[in-house]
């Protein structure tokens, strides 16, 4: 099964948009949405079935039995996370500050500190009539790296078509590198900023380090014609393919905001955003 990551280094340069057109015009049997911090994918794709959801453990966090603690404050003294919370006289643990790092266990002359698994996120799967994979990770939990990588592995279960569509992560952080691994290319949804610019080459070099072939495609390239080119010229110096320019369209946010995407529409970033598609192909 080939694997198309689709990221873009930033929030809101219309990546998901991109993912969503992209399954349209592919009829992607199987797709998923990496993006555990802030999922949107199922938005645009029209999946309609419930799906099968499954809770997701993350790294441990400690939890104060109030019948054994003594009170004595050593595990508020030595928690480097401010993760207990003092109320009077009595201890508990913040669920959002704690690391996992154990200290409090060890330390607790009481044995009333317990290491216990934490519920760090969700997964869901739909896989009726196509495979959807996605997740979301709670607020102010760690390992969403690993939460990508078991969101990836949902998808090789049953036989979905031969193509897949993987809508990644902004940044460059745990979450994109699990992403990027495995797949077979990556399209970079640029946009034509300094910072826009900055992020698409950041990208480049992380999946350089994983030797994936990249593309660049521009969105709403016709707000700044100066970065647009720039971003071009950048691209043909370090021989990276150049698939296409989409302009900006308000059509695009009537779609969003109907709950469907692009492809769906007749406007201007639509007919742009076939033509990338088109010219992605040949890579697959």
């Amino acid at each position: 099964m080939k694997k198309l990551l689709i990221l873009s280094g930033k929030g809101g340069t219309g990546k998901t948009t991109t993912a969503a057109a992209f399954i349209d015009f592919s009829e992607a049997e199987a797709f998923a949405d990496c993006d555990v911090d802030a999922p949107n994918l199922h938005l645009l794709a029209g999946m309609k079935e419930k799906p099968q959801k499954t809770d997701y453990y993350g790294s441990e966090k400690a939890s104060i039995d109030d019948k054994k603690c003594s009170s004595c404050g050593v595990c508020y003294q030595n928690c480097r996370f401010q993760g207990i919370i003092r109320t009077g006289g009595k201890y508990s643990v913040d669920p959002f500050a704690c690391e996992g790092c154990g200290v409090c266990m060890y330390t607790c002359p009481a044995g009333a500190v317990t290491m216990e698994e934490d519920v760090a996120g969700e997964l869901a799967l739909y896989q009726e009539e196509r495979l959807f994979s996605t997740a979301k990770l709670k607020m102010g939990r760690g390992n969403s790296g690993k939460l990508v990588t078991e969101v990836k592995k949902q998808l090789e279960q049953g036989e979905y078509g031969e193509f897949t569509i993987i809508d990644g992560s902004p940044g460059i952080g745990c979450p994109v590198i699990a992403s990027i691994s495995g797949v077979d290319m990556v399209l970079i949804v640029a946009e034509p900023s300094l910072s826009g610019i900055s992020d698409m080459m950041r990208i480049i070099k992380t999946a350089g380090i994983f030797q994936i072939r990249t593309a660049v495609c521009i969105n709403k390239y016709d707000t700044c014609i100066e970065n647009t080119e720039e971003i071009k010229n950048l691209c043909q110096r370090e021989d990276i393919p150049f698939v296409g320019c989409i302009p900006y369209d308000n059509k695009v946010s009537d779609a969003i905001n109907e709950g469907h995407s692009i492809a769906k529409i007749n406007c201007p970033a639509r007919d742009a955003l076939y033509q990338v598609y088109e010219k992605m192909k040949v890579y697959f």
